[in-house]
């Protein structure tokens, strides 16, 4: 479930191991492209922990919650 606070969405993916985790960072990657629109996000072993905020506007924006969605249905689909 995503989080939102003053600085931006978050949430917090764990993985099986550390592979699965870096397969779902290149599979969001890519669905950043598509978006135009990139995350913040760190990765340690099994755990990617991602945050979306609109930079140029500093808030929360539609385009952070439609990332988030495609981020959802990604993991949710496998």
């Amino acid at each position: 479930m995503w989080s939102k606070d003053e600085g931006g969405l978050h949430r917090d993916f764990e993985f099986k191991d550390f592979t699965a985790a870096w397969d779902f960072m290149n599979q969001v990657a890519q669905l950043a492209e598509l978006h135009d629109h990139h995350p913040d996000w760190s990765n340690s072993y099994n755990t990617v922990n991602i945050t979306l905020i609109s930079h140029d506007k500093k808030q929360v924006t539609d385009r952070d919650y439609r990332l988030a969605e495609a981020i959802d249905k990604l993991v949710d689909h496998g």
